[in-house]
This record gives C-alpha cells, structure tokens and sequence, in this order.
C-alpha cells in the first residue's frame, strides 16, 4: 500500500516540475515582452496571477482564503507569510491581486528558466554583501513609486526541521516598511508543507487554507523600533499556526 501511494506521489512531484517547465515556455513569448521594462510590470503580474492559480490547480490544490482586512486596489503594502513550499509564491500571486515585487535571495536567479524571469521582475539580493542589502531599500523605493506592493518571506529559508512551526524572522522587511511607512499585511499558510513540503515522498492534493490578517499601521514606529515590529508580526503568525496546530 505505501509502495503505491509513493507511485503515486513520485508521477504527481515529476508533474509539477513538468507543469510550471510547460507553462513558462508557453507563456515565454508575451513573458519576455512584459519583462522587457519595468512599465509593462502590472501586465506582468496579470499573466503571474493566472500562472499561479494554473499551478496551483494543475496539482489538484484549491485556495480557501479568510480576509480579516480589504486589501485596497492601488494602494502600497507590504506582505508578509510564513514560508514552508515550493508552493508559496504560487499562492501568493494566486491570492493577492494588487501588483507585488517579490525580494528574493540571489540564488534563485540561478534557478533556469524560472530565474531568468525571477531577475528580472523582482529585487534581489545577496544577504552576505552589504551593498546588495542597501541597494534593495533603493529598488523597493523605485517600485513603491510606481504604485506597486512588496512582499517577503521574513523567514528567509523554508525551514528544514519538521519540529519548527516558524523559523526566526529577519530584519529587512520591518526596516523597509517603517522607512517607506507601508502597512504590514501579515498572512498565514496553513496547509502548504502538509500538501507540499521538501520531503519527496509526501504530501498530496487538497485546500490550502490563507488567512490575511489586520493590518499593521507603521505611521507610529520609527527604524529603532522595527524589532518591535517584526515581533509583533511574528507573534501574530506564530500563535494563528500553534492554534490551528492545537484545533486539527
């Protein structure tokens, strides 16, 4: 029985890499026209936002999403979730409909295919050179002036201990915030490491449950306090995930 239900799960995991591989050439033509200058980016995203949800169906999961606070159109934000799959920026540009710029660490631009579209759509960095973490405040600056949101997976890693419900959160997108004084939009995954975690032989089709939270207003924070913030935040995230963990 477990020797099929590997089968089984083994031909699922090929799909999704075969899916997003197939996806991305077919859409590569409009796609390299869209990223080819930083106006034709809210079009871009248009393309993500279906490209996510085809994903995301493609494998058999389907979004169930709770919305505590409207998210308005053509207003700045900066979003924030717990990071636990290779699904997570699907369901992010599955969910949010507002134009987000993803930071993301250099890596990923090695990423083929995928990276070259990751370079250039997103603000990259490199978290061991201290001019490549001082030039994102100026790209997410450059992007906030163009009515686009941000988004970071404060975490910084897809955390590899199955004992950790969140891993510790790092500093930038609190700094970033309180400089550009954007609101906080925190957002919970519950379901994407049980559905889909780096473990190869697990997981399998079925909801992925999203709660976006109230808003965190950074009007009254100045920089010294984004540890403040940042564990404001966190506990938020942290006790919706022991609560649900607690309910389940």
């Amino acid at each position: 029985m477990k020797f099929i239900k590997n089968i089984f799960i083994l031909i699922w995991r090929i799909w999704y890499y075969c899916l997003v591989l197939l996806s991305i050439l077919i859409m590569l033509p409009i796609l390299t026209v869209l990223i080819s200058h930083e106006k034709f980016y809210k079009n871009f995203y248009k393309v993500a936002n279906i490209w996510g949800k085809v994903i995301l169906n493609g494998m058999g999961f389907w979004s169930e999403v709770v919305e505590l606070q409207k998210i308005e159109q053509h207003k700045s934000y900066m979003f924030v979730a717990n990071h636990t799959s290779m699904i997570d920026i699907m369901l992010i540009l599955a969910v949010v409909k507002n134009p987000i710029v993803f930071v993301g660490k250099e890596e990923l631009t090695k990423i083929p295919l995928f990276g070259f579209i990751f370079k250039r759509t997103s603000i990259t960095v490199n978290r061991a050179d201290s001019k490549s973490r001082k030039d994102v405040y100026n790209a997410a600056q450059k992007r906030l002036n163009n009515g686009l949101s941000i988004c970071i997976f404060p975490e910084g890693l897809v955390p590899s201990d199955e004992g950790i419900i969140l891993s510790e959160f790092k500093n930038g997108a609190f700094h970033l915030a309180i400089s550009h004084q954007i609101p906080i939009v925190p957002i919970t995954f519950y379901d994407c490491k049980k559905r889909f975690s780096y473990t190869f032989f697990s997981g399998g089709p079925g909801k992925l449950r999203v709660k976006i939270h109230n808003f965190i207003e950074t009007n009254s924070f100045e920089l010294k306090d984004k540890g403040l913030l940042k564990k404001k935040t966190y506990n938020l995230i942290y006790n919706e995930l022991i609560s649900d963990t607690k309910n389940t």
